[in-house]
């Protein structure tokens, strides 16, 4: 801030400093601000040095933290001065005091423009440093095309067109429609060329930008990208003051690499050549020096070389360097290094065959746990927890109960539950997961949650080869003098249940346990009470005949509490006194807990609900954008953990499945269309014939059953309501309530009718629609049978097509009326255009008495049944997989969150769906080589190749590459197939309708774009 001739504005200043105290700087100040708002009042007796001093004074008071509500519109007035000084206080406190949406910003646009496209390069930068800082959406509808012109200019000096860069890409944040994709993939590559640091570096911010929301258009800068990092690399043309400690251009070489990850794995063999020799030259040429400035450059660009190699999914001598490079990290003094060391070795965990070689790491990183600072223990033991498998879970759970007795408070229950998850994953044995669990009670009571102790009982309660052992060790824990208050909870429960088969050990007879649990009585809370009187209960019981002695034991105990406040307790005491009086009734009334049912796990449920932590957000983050589907968004938002090709244990012991018991279980998985994959009821047996049901006699009328259950139960974890779905369905667009609700469950209905060709599509008290249907090539026929289940006639019946773009469709005469138990046939054809995945919607409606029903319902004319399977020999596919090369027509993805299944149940659900799994065609046998054909009018035949690589080790993501001779084909498979694995739901495929549809008057002209009229497309996203 120049203060050279402003005697006023340094005298006040002055006055701030030499306050005494608060209360002086304040009155001080509140008399400035009155003189110049009197001042303003009067502002035509200003001269333009006063206006710029009291401006001045205002910007000093708003950095000191008070409010200065007044005089913004002289600071505005003062951008339109022609003198620099003043232009150049209106621009800079405009900047600070107001935002993008201060009403007094319209009023200067005018007159930035004029600055911008002025030829004074000092008023352009003043210009564009504002509008940099604070335009918005106005400024960027009004200024954008100025700004593009102003950057792409070769007779404007670097120093504006930098300027022009940074504001160009506030004003595409603010409206992504100011820059023409069509036309400004060229542009951007020509600004890639540029010589010039500066324009570059603000260029290459401007690039990340722009393929963060599309990085199709921009392939062509790919290459550019490389050569900038061959450039930088080899410290060619960088001039001295981008050189930072030796460093060129560090900011530009973190830019380019983050701009390269918004891209797909790179197919042209030079570039992959050449961008892999750059970052093997950056992770060669890293390491710790004594200087801190040099060390957080030199380490900010290897770590984002190591996100790179990640994404690129490099070759596996690359990956285990990168992991031998952040192993040395992690063994450093310097604690920033050792932090973001064990950050990249967790992302390195997304990586496919990379966590035996982190394992190698192990014992530094469990040295980790112990290092004072806490966000280093956090990530290490984040890191312990993401790299456990069978093999090393012993160890690394017995670590994390070693550290939890000095852990910080902290950290305990967080570690607690980890320990716990890991425990019930990884256990080789149950004896062992009760020893770990109840070691962590013992040694964290106060941090371990209800749920973890529920598990242990439910695994003891469901396992009879444990219940002696658990017993035993139990019992042990209760003879210490003081335990934890959860450890008596357990060990009550056990004792009480299981203590009988103690029995002949010494020290352990009924009288013995019963005395051993009374004495922490007097040391327990209310809640903890109705257990030990239930355990009180359960001794009585297996003693029978009863010892007398013990029996009054008991009995007084009981009549202690009977009379007790807690209503809970009072009851508990009550009832178990009536019942102990029964004699040997009380072995049958008292019987031994039931098997519990098998359920999810609460603590992995939980694992899975909690927030993801930084090091997984920041790569989920970068990954997110690229996706064009909301499921892996989500999904990315997967913990990275246990990777092993075991599963969680059990509650109950099963027979291993043998083959054709998953075949099976892969049959009856359906996709959801939301996205999800559930597990349908057991189909073995032959499934009821929907269509024979349809022309037998039909049922005469009845009130419907509020006990129908659909055709199939849903076992999957993820349970859906019937009644929630259902209603959903059937809403009307008008949003008229009907008030026939429907039977069974409608998505359901049309999850089966998408794999099978015949089936039930709707059922209700009075009306079944069916569906029987013959699929050719392109062509399909469906022949729908209306069949009236009353003892009265239907009437108003109505049957309309809302198809979708890539459908024609056309349905024969349906009649108006159908007669009392009457059936009747509607043909209905279809051809399919081009590859979606847009569904096709029957609007159907009739009247029974005063009930109008309308039902908006899905029909199953989807991509599967376009596709017909092809069985392709090793000469065949590898010529056509070879001519296929790079997006779009072969695509590549990384799909996380995929419920976890055998290869042999995936290689099933793909052969459901016309996807021909080909066997030996992949030498790796945990990958999947499928062949099929799709049908259209605009493809005819069209070849699809499907490659899927799994990790073993982690069921829950894999790497697929789709490729065909079609681009939207290729597009639209991948995303079918991923939608068929991905275990969470992902948003609708049909676009959002701007205007409403009028299915009254289907024969009304589309005057709009296709993508927002289509009909078939509006109604299957609102169902």
């Amino acid at each position: 801030m120049a203060l050279s001739g402003m005697r006023g504005l340094s005298m006040f200043i002055s006055d701030i400093r030499n306050c005494p105290n608060k209360e002086q700087e304040r009155l001080r100040i509140d008399k400035e601000l009155g003189n110049i708002r009197t001042k303003f009042k009067n502002e035509k007796g200003l001269s333009p040095y006063e206006k710029k001093k009291y401006v001045w004074k205002m910007l000093y008071i708003y950095m000191l933290g008070y409010d200065v509500d007044f005089g913004h519109m002289e600071a505005v007035s003062l951008i339109s001065a022609p003198k620099y000084p003043e232009k150049q206080v209106g621009y800079l406190v405009t900047s600070c005091l107001l935002n993008e949406n201060h009403d007094f910003l319209r009023l200067a646009i005018n007159t930035v423009r004029n600055d911008i496209i002025g030829r004074n390069e000092t008023f352009q930068c003043l210009a564009l440093t504002m509008v940099g800082n604070i335009g918005g959406r106005e400024f960027a509808e009004s200024l954008a095309p100025d700004v593009q012109k102003l950057l792409l200019s070769s007779s404007c000096r670097p120093l504006v067109r930098k300027k022009a860069g940074l504001c160009l890409l506030r004003l595409y944040r603010k409206n992504p429609d100011v820059v023409n994709i069509d036309g400004w993939s060229d542009r951007m590559a020509q600004l890639l060329d540029e010589r010039d640091l500066g324009v570059l570096t603000s260029s290459m911010s401007l690039l990340v930008a722009l393929v963060s929301n599309n990085h199709d258009a921009y392939w062509s800068c790919v290459p550019k990208c490389v050569k900038i990092l061959e450039r930088l690399a080899r410290n060619q043309d960088v001039p001295q003051e981008y050189t930072y400690y030796g460093i060129p251009c560090p900011w530009l070489q973190v830019k380019t690499m983050r701009a390269l990850q918004y891209f797909p794995t790179i197919e042209d063999p030079h570039t992959r050549r050449s961008l892999f020799e750059v970052l093997q030259r950056i992770l060669m040429g890293t390491d710790v020096v004594k200087n801190v400035n040099k060390n957080n450059a030199s380490h900010a660009v290897l770590f984002e070389a190591l996100a790179l190699v990640m994404h690129l999914d490099a070759e596996k001598e690359m990956m285990s360097q990168c992991v031998a490079l952040l192993g040395k990290f992690i063994a450093v003094r310097e604690p920033n290094i050792r932090y973001l060391g064990l950050e990249n070795m967790a992302r390195m965990l997304m990586v496919t065959d990379m966590q035996d070689i982190i394992k190698k790491h192990q014992a530094q990183i469990i040295t980790s746990l112990k290092d004072p600072d806490i966000s280093i223990r956090r990530r290490a033991l984040d890191l312990l927890y993401g790299m456990c498998d069978i093999s090393n879970a012993k160890d690394i759970v017995e670590e994390l109960l070693q550290y939890l007795s000095t852990a910080d408070f902290t950290m305990r229950e967080e570690l607690s539950l980890k320990a716990a998850i890991l425990a019930e994953k990884f256990a080789p044995d149950l004896s062992w997961y009760v020893d770990v669990i109840l070691q962590l009670i013992d040694k964290a009571g106060d941090f371990v949650s209800d749920d973890i102790w529920f598990r242990v009982v439910q695994f003891v309660t469901n396992n009879e080869d444990l219940q002696a052992y658990a017993a035993v060790k139990a019992k042990e824990y209760l003879d210490k003098l003081a335990i934890h208050e959860t450890m008596v909870k357990v060990s009550a429960y056990i004792l009480g249940e299981f203590g009988h088969l103690l029995a002949r050990r010494p020290g352990c007879s009924p009288k013995e346990l019963f005395s051993l649990i009374h004495e922490k009585l007097p040391t327990v809370s209310t809640p903890t009470i109705p257990i030990l009187l239930s355990s009180y209960a359960k001794i009585l019981m297996h003693s029978q005949p009863s010892d007398a002695e013990l029996q009054n034991q008991i009995w007084t105990v009981f009549r202690k509490y009977d009379s007790c406040i807690d209503a809970e307790i009072q009851q508990r005491a009550t009832e178990y006194l009536a019942l102990s009086m029964k004699g040997a009734a009380l072995m049958d009334i008292l019987a031994e807990m039931p098997k519990f049912p098998e359920r999810q796990s609460a603590l992995i449920k939980k694992a899975e609900d909690a927030e993801i932590d930084s090091a997984e957000q920041s790569a989920i983050k970068l990954r997110a954008q690229q996706q064009t589907s909301n499921a892996l968004v989500v999904t990315d938002q997967q913990p990275v953990n246990g990777l092993s090709p075991v599963g969680p244990l059990s509650l109950v012991k099963f027979p291993s499945m043998s083959g054709d018991d998953r075949v099976d279980m892969a049959e009856r998985r359906v996709a959801q269309p939301n996205g999800t994959l559930s597990e349908m009821g057991q189909q073995a047996a032959p499934s009821p014939d929907h269509l024979g049901d349809l022309l037998a006699p039909l049922a005469i009328e009845g009130p419907p059953s509020t006990t129908i259950q659909s055709e199939q139960n849903l076992v999957s974890g993820h349970e859906v309501s019937s009644s929630a779905i259902d209603a959903l369905a059937l809403a009307p667009v008008e949003e008229q309530a009907n008030t026939v609700q429907p039977i069974g469950n409608i998505a359901e209905r049309f999850q089966n009718l998408c794999l099978r060709d015949s089936g039930v599509l709707y059922e209700d008290p009075y009306i079944q629609i069916g569906i029987k249907a013959d699929w050719r090539a392109h062509h399909g026929r469906l022949v729908l049978f209306l069949g009236n289940k009353s003892t009265s006639p239907l009437i108003s019946v109505q049957a309309l097509i809302l198809p979708p773009a890539h459908l024609k469709m056309e349905l024969s005469l349906v009649p108006e009326t159908i007669p009392p138990r009457a059936q009747v046939q509607c043909p209905l054809e279809v051809v399919n255009l081009r590859p979606s995945r847009d569904v096709a919607v029957l609007d159907f409606s009739y009247k029974f008495a005063t009930s109008l029903v309308n039902a908006k319902l899905r029909l199953p004319a989807v991509l599967n049944k376009f596709l017909q399977p092809i069985s392709v020999s090793a000469e065949e596919f590898f010529p056509q997989w070879r001519s296929l090369s790079g997006p779009p027509l072969k695509l590549q993805e990384v799909v996380r969150g995929v419920r976890p299944m055998p290869l042999l149940e995936m290689a099933n659900l793909l052969n459901s769906c016309h996807l021909m799994v080909c066997p030996g065609l992949d030498p790796n046998p945990n990958n999947l080589v499928a062949c099929t054909t799709f049908c259209s009018e605009s493809t005819q035949a069209m070849l699809c190749l499907i490659r899927i690589e799994t990790d073993p080790a982690d069921r829950t993501q894999l790497r697929m590459t789709i490729a065909s001779g079609d681009p939207i084909l290729t597009f639209e498979l991948k995303e079918f197939i991923k939608e068929l694995l991905v275990a969470l739901p992902t948003s609708s495929h049909a676009p959002t309708p701007t205007p409403a549809v009028q299915p009254s008057n289907p024969a009304a002209p589309v005057t709009a774009p296709a993508a927002l009229m289509d009909p078939g497309a509006v109604l299957a996203g609102l169902l």
